[in-house]
């Protein structure tokens, strides 16, 4: 094939010129091999077979060296000498390898060939490329004054594709107030400008913030974006105002100099220097007035000047005027009217003369615990003055003589319930409007040894199994008493008490401190079954105070003893007994019953069956009770826990 070209939706492309090298041919081919490929092709794509086009063999293409040359960093084509196939060996981006969209053409050129055959390859455009913007954010300020109509410049969409893959049209996100007109340059590329279409308005809408698309004409269509954001500059259109045009508002006599009277709000829908604001008095405002009282130019506040007097003026009037600082300065107005009112200008006054601080719990009802004096130098209603202190507390007040009060104890105090009072003295005028001073004084309680060590249960039963070890811990018996210091420090002792001239101390030992109860021996269940004894906890109180609780100790059985055998008759044992054999005795003349004996126990204990084979059993008796006739005649069997041994009578 002389002449092979790949068809693409693409109108542009880039030719490039390879040559093919052989050794042993001395002549060269002058005519042109054209080819075309899209960019972007997989590494290993076939683009022709050059030894059919070139009518070459392709047995030969190896001993001649068939090779394709080129001068740069990649080689972006090979030759297969086995097939004669011109592949892929390189990925190839158009825009890389010609970034200059007005490039035509591009040749890689080779050296000192010996056969050369001009090939040329044609690489198709595709739309690989999406519209881009060089800045992600458009920054616009725009007078809220400007014209219907104007325009202002916005920056233009980059693509690398070539021909309808390049930006081909812009959109702009909707808007009242703002389109777009899109225009050509001599080059063929497109920008946008925007164009306002409605009055902006600063106070309704400072910011404007709008998205701008740059499409392509690939299929399938590409997009870029970039945010265009709007400020809108400020006129001076707008006059300041006040909340109200009228105030009034009311001022005590003898209010400290500085004290604020009003502070008024005049604001202004401008910004910057339009909208701040100065406060002046008007010409309408007396002398006087401005003698008592002043006004902050900058924050609009009125304080108190001189001394106020309801006696000589009842009421003030001024007119304030707002003015903002624009070029063409404007202006509101306001009037206020300060009325003086006569008060109650003396706060009662409250001293403590004493106060009995900490006192023990334990202290007697109407215990004087403080001295308090109040006092007012106000006169009629406004000098006369009242007391108080919270209730739900143990206290009440008792006035002793004019003006002077006593806190006295009213119930018995508990430290274990509130350990420490704060009491606060309230004292009120019956002025109008009243007012009032108060003080917190805080009274401490010392304890007193007045609770019992208290043991959460007041009877234990502790199980022990027998062959314990020495010093095990058998429980814990831990006491709470609720005092302080050294009134919950707790003792613990073991309360004497003798069982066959055996102290409970020989027997038991319990932690002083803690209440851990031990064992100090080894317990038998044949000898010792249970122990019955008392724990005493004593505080350290002064006197001390103490209570006790019952411990009731239970040896329990454990299969120790191995069964015994007794015959007075003709008992023949087999076997080897064991170290306690069962014993065999005759409670009638014709029966015999089987018995366990416990060792240090005067009395026997009936514990297993007799069984007389072939299998019929003796129930089980106490010493002293009826037992069922057997005739023993055959072999019996005796059994304890396992253990049997066989006799013959």
């Amino acid at each position: 094939m002389a002449h092979q070209r790949v068809k693409f939706a693409m109108k542009r492309y880039v030719a490039v010129g390879l040559f093919l090298c052989l050794s042993s041919i001395i002549d060269i081919a002058t005519t042109v091999t054209h080819y075309s490929v899209p960019e972007e092709m997989d590494e290993g794509s076939v683009v022709a077979n050059l030894a059919t086009d070139l009518g070459l063999d392709v047995r030969s293409l190896s001993k001649r060296k068939m090779r394709v040359d080129v001068v740069g960093n990649k080689k972006y084509l090979e030759i297969n000498r086995d097939t004669g196939e011109l592949f892929i060996l390189e990925k190839i981006n158009r825009e890389f390898l010609c970034p200059l969209k007005t490039t035509t053409s591009c040749f890689i050129r080779l050296d000192n060939p010996v056969r050369m055959f001009n090939i040329e390859v044609e690489i198709l455009d595709i739309n690989d490329n999406a519209p881009h913007f060089r800045r992600g954010t458009m920054h616009l300020d725009i007078s809220e004054s400007s014209p219907v109509g104007e325009r202002f410049s916005l920056n233009n969409a980059a693509d690398p594709d070539v021909g309808t893959n390049s930006v081909q049209n812009y959109h702009l996100s909707a808007s009242d107030h703002f389109a777009i007109e899109i225009q050509t340059g001599r080059d063929g590329t497109k920008f946008a400008d925007l164009v306002l279409k409605k009055a902006l308005d600063r106070e309704q809408q400072a910011v404007h913030n709008l998205i701008l698309t740059a499409v392509d004409g690939g299929v399938p269509t590409r997009t870029g974006t970039a945010s265009i954001i709007v400020r809108v500059l400020d006129v001076n259109d707008n006059a300041p105002s006040f909340d109200k045009d009228k105030y009034v508002v009311d001022v005590m006599e003898n209010s400290p100099i500085g004290s604020l009277v009003i502070k008024l709000n005049a604001t202004d829908l401008d910004e910057g220097s339009n909208s701040d604001i100065v406060y002046s008095y008007s010409l309408y405002t007396s002398e006087r007035t401005q003698m008592m009282f002043n006004l902050n130019p900058e924050n609009g506040e009125i304080r108190v000047k001189e001394m106020i007097n309801y006696e000589d003026d009842q009421l003030y009037e001024m007119e304030v005027i707002a003015s903002d600082k624009g070029p063409n300065s404007l202006s509101g107005q306001s009037r206020v009217t300060i009325k003086v009112t006569d008060m109650n200008d003396n706060h009662p006054e409250i001293s403590i003369k004493s106060f009995q601080s900490p006192v023990k719990e334990n202290v007697d009802t109407d215990t004087v615990i403080a001295v308090v004096s109040v006092s007012d130098k106000d006169s009629d209603d406004n000098g006369v003055v009242d007391l108080h202190i919270p209730e739900n507390m143990p206290f009440k007040l008792r006035k002793s003589s004019d003006n002077y009060y006593e806190l006295v104890l009213s119930e018995p105090l508990d430290r274990e319930k509130v350990p420490e009072y704060d009491i606060t003295f309230t004292v009120k005028d019956r002025g109008s409007p009243p007012l009032f001073d108060n003080e917190t004084m805080t009274l401490e309680l010392l304890d007193v040894n007045d609770n019992v060590p208290q043991f959460p249960q007041s009877f234990y039963t502790i199980r022990v199994m027998e062959n314990n070890a020495p010093g095990a811990l058998l429980s814990s018996l831990t006491a709470f008493d609720p005092d302080l210091h050294e009134n919950q420090y707790l003792v613990y002792f073991i309360i004497e008490k003798e069982i066959a001239n055996t102290s409970m101390s020989m027997l038991f030992s319990i932690n002083p401190e803690n209440g851990n109860l031990y064992a100090l021996k080894t317990f038998d269940y044949e000898i010792e079954k249970e122990f019955l004894f008392h724990i005493e906890a004593r505080d350290s109180g002064s006197p001390p105070l103490s209570s006790n609780v019952t411990v009731h100790i239970i040896i329990v059985d454990q299969n120790d003893n191995a069964p015994t055998i007794v015959s007075p008759w003709r008992a023949h044992v087999r076997g080897t007994p064991p170290l306690q054999t069962p014993l065999w005795y005759p409670m009638m003349p014709t029966g015999t019953v089987c018995f366990w004996q416990r060792p240090g126990k005067e009395s026997w204990w009936l514990d297993s069956l007799c069984q007389r084979v072939p299998g019929t059993s003796c129930p089980a008796y106490r010493e002293g009770q009826d037992c069922q006739r057997l005739v023993v005649q055959q072999l019996l069997l005796c059994r304890y826990n396992g253990l049997s041994v066989s006799v013959y009578l």
